[in-house]
């Protein structure tokens, strides 16, 4: 069994100067839980590792689950925005101001013709951590 875990999670703990009791109370778990996590008798649940996340935000998920990165997470995000310096900054600037699309559409009725001219050619979805994905249905 991995004890990687669980030495981060003492980690944790030990950062914040907290007993046991004062965390599991703190992430809203059982306290015995905490001992079984931290003597390797039962794994973390992703309950408990939303929880731990929510409640202390410098924890980093990766280095809590895979030990990558740095604790607290303060620290790795200077090496984070170094790498994406570089990424596409989208500005919003060259979207004309123009009426929401519902509201136009509800206004005027458009023809079979006019819809089809009118078909949603790209699609983006935009994540927290910066990045993006373009699903278009024509080749750019």
């Amino acid at each position: 069994m991995n004890k990687g875990i669980a030495i981060r999670i003492k980690t944790v703990i030990d950062h914040y100067g907290l007993s046991v009791s004062a965390f599991a109370d703190t992430i809203g778990v059982q306290r015995s839980s905490i001992s079984h996590l931290l003597n390797g008798r039962n794994k973390p649940s992703l309950d408990f590792v939303l929880k731990l996340v929510d409640s202390y935000p410098e924890v980093d998920l990766y280095w809590l689950l895979q030990g990558k990165g740095t604790f607290p997470a303060e620290e790795s995000e200077e090496i984070q925005s170094a790498e994406t310096k570089n990424a596409p900054t989208l500005a919003f600037t060259d979207i004309p101001d123009k009426p929401d699309v519902r509201e136009e559409q509800s206004k005027t009725p458009r023809s079979r013709h006019q819809i089809k001219d009118h078909e949603p050619v790209k699609i983006v979805f935009f994540y927290s951590d910066g990045t993006f994905t373009t699903f278009s249905s024509k080749n750019d």
